[in-house]
């Protein structure tokens, strides 16, 4: 039987609102298994990942991880190289699969809805942040681009950083946009940028962002062209 619309948004919600006990030890235990376990094989062994600036990763969970965003494997590949869980933001037509949104949930994603980014996020998002030991993860980019050019940026994330007081992490990827499935054929990249201080002002923190990206990654930012 089909569910109605309503019920439909009533399923959809439990998976945008997320409260400090959705994150518990089950899902920082899934979240090693499936991620840290199985999915960090496949880095070390295929992609040979390189870290640069782990001692820039703050000792507490005040922060949010914000990076570029190149394929699939990016947050597969942060959540392997951060000391805490992390939460990611993820889409919500990602949840409409029956089985992604499953495993999704299990990870600790919160589902939400890029063009009307609400207050429900706003309290999850706050949620992470008082467990003390997750931290928010996401990519502003509009979708997932390939080359050295990064365009798409929505500042959404300055404004759940003004909401939250959390600073902003800068991680730079290269390399995760060339899949491979032989041993020691990847080559991927990490760089991981000294903290960006939370501020009021959500222009300031998105062009310290972009500025930080492009040092990391080598990548040009090509901001959107406004209609005339």
């Amino acid at each position: 039987m089909k569910k109605t619309e309503t019920e439909k948004t009533q399923d959809m919600k439990k998976y945008m609102v997320k409260d400090i006990k959705d994150f518990n030890w089950l899902r920082r235990l899934w979240q090693f298994l499936a991620i840290k376990l199985w999915y960090g094989l496949s880095f070390r062994f295929i992609y040979r990942v390189e870290v640069y600036g782990r001692e820039n990763i703050p000792k507490d969970n005040n922060y949010i991880v914000v990076g570029n965003h190149l394929s699939t494997l990016d947050p597969l590949l942060v959540i392997n190289i951060m000391p805490n869980p992390v939460s990611y933001l993820a889409k919500k037509e990602l949840f409409y699969h029956p089985i992604i949104k499953v495993m999704l949930d299990w990870l600790g994603a919160i589902a939400v809805n890029r063009e009307n980014v609400g207050l429900s996020t706003i309290k999850s998002v706050k949620s992470v942040k008082n467990t003390k030991k997750w931290v928010l993860g996401l990519f502003p980019q509009g979708t997932r681009e390939k080359g050295n050019e990064i365009h798409n940026i929505t500042k959404g994330f300055t404004g759940l950083a003004k909401a939250t007081k959390c600073n902003i992490l800068p991680i730079g990827i290269v390399g995760t946009d060339k899949p491979k499935i032989m041993p020691f054929t990847g080559k991927i990249i990490v760089k991981i940028g000294k903290i960006i201080e939370y501020s009021d002002t959500q222009d300031e923190l998105l062009e310290k962002w972009t500025k930080s990206i492009q040092e990391l990654t080598g990548f040009k930012y090509i901001p959107a062209v406004m209609p005339v």
